[in-house]
């Protein structure tokens, strides 16, 4: 077996659910920790999020749009998955961690009375809603296992940006970008959580649901993808001429804001402090001080696509081997990638060497393709 064989092994499998039973046994305790601090015996665990972060990667899903299909009572005596009746075969066959205890409720019957029923305890569960700020920390520092199945999936939607936009054209439509592009994605194992596209007529769009309009010359490509729970985002170009001067300066003046907002994420720093940095970047950078407003920033991501977005009100610290989607943007400019804040700094995960890119205050960073 060649190096490269055995690292694409090891990669293969580290993203596997059930995922590791030794970062299941870290985050077991984290919520242990949870329960010491709040005086109380269990925790319900309800949302995705939650569910997917503590199962290590587990698929707790059938709509996208949907409610989980499992609950997750975590007490001292263990960690009890209830689902209903006509899910369970596949949850007990694919997606059930070892020392996991599972329950079935009819498919008819209530996921929550009964998730909360299970327990050895005498009081009621603490509600995950109670819990939200302990749980967002104790998702914060993503352990090895988890880093690894992040990174690989990152890599791969990189890859994948590259093939589809750069087999692109003039004529392409919205719709037939994004269609090409979820494919992809689901072809990789992975869901398509966001999809986004606009051709030259539709820039102004911060958020721009594709549309039967052709990419013209110039267009932007969206992408979040889920796998294992974990969720990657990523944001290219393309242009199929020079591009106008104006174009290009606007394009490295928003890459010169990611760069400070980097330069701010380091371990130790509140999020609402970073959010401070954010609003100066952008005068520093000649955007004006109201375009902060006119698009969420981004902020932490991992099991959510951001965990959580980043505003004044939110104090949380950072910590290392936390991942990050910064997503600045400006009048048709917008540049965003997944990272990991590593202890040699912060690492871009979604990247792919193909892509054209710059060095922008040491940081090797997309720019547009042109084609």
């Amino acid at each position: 077996m060649t190096q490269a064989t055995t690292a694409a092994a090891a990669l293969q499998e580290a993203r596997q659910a059930p995922g590791s039973r030794a970062d299941r046994a870290i985050k077991r305790r984290r919520v242990l920790d949870i329960l010491d601090a709040a005086g109380r015996d269990s925790l319900l665990l309800t949302t995705n999020t939650a569910l997917t972060w503590y199962l290590d990667g587990s698929r707790v899903h059938i709509s996208l749009a949907g409610d989980p299909i499992a609950a997750l009572l975590v007490d001292r005596d263990g960690d009890h998955l209830v689902t209903f009746n006509n899910e369970a075969g596949r949850i007990a066959a694919e997606e059930l961690p070892a020392g996991v205890n599972l329950h079935t409720v009819p498919w008819y019957g209530n996921l929550h009375q009964a998730a909360a029923a299970v327990g050895t305890s005498g009081q009621p569960p603490l509600p995950e809603a109670d819990a939200t700020a302990q749980l967002r920390a104790a998702r914060q520092q993503l352990l090895p296992a988890e880093s690894a199945r992040y990174s690989l999936l990152s890599a791969e939607l990189a890859g994948i940006m590259t093939d589809v936009l750069s087999a692109a054209r003039p004529d392409t439509t919205e719709f037939g970008l994004v269609s090409s592009l979820a494919a992809r994605v689901v072809a990789a194992g992975a869901e398509p959580l966001v999809l986004l596209c606009n051709g030259s007529s539709r820039s102004s769009f911060r958020h721009p649901l594709a549309t039967h309009s052709p990419l013209g010359r110039r267009a932007m490509a969206v992408v979040c993808a889920r796998r294992d729970g974990l969720v990657a985002n990523i944001t290219r170009w393309i242009r199929f001429d020079a591009g106008t001067p104006e174009e290009r300066d606007a394009e490295a003046r928003i890459a010169a804001v990611e760069a400070d907002i980097f330069d701010a994420t380091v371990p130790g720093a509140r999020l609402d402090s970073i959010f401070t940095e954010i609003k100066a970047a952008y005068v520093r950078h000649g955007f004006g001080a109201d375009q902060w407003e006119q698009h969420h920033q981004g902020g932490p991501a991992g099991y959510a696509g951001r965990d959580p977005r980043v505003t004044a009100a939110v104090s949380d610290t950072v910590v290392r081997d936390q991942a990050f989607t910064w997503n600045p943007s400006g009048p048709a400019v917008k540049i965003e990638d997944t990272a990991q804040l590593t202890e040699s700094g912060l690492q871009v995960l979604t990247a792919d060497p193909r892509w054209p890119s710059t060095i922008v205050n040491g940081l090797e960073r997309p720019v547009t393709l042109q084609l």
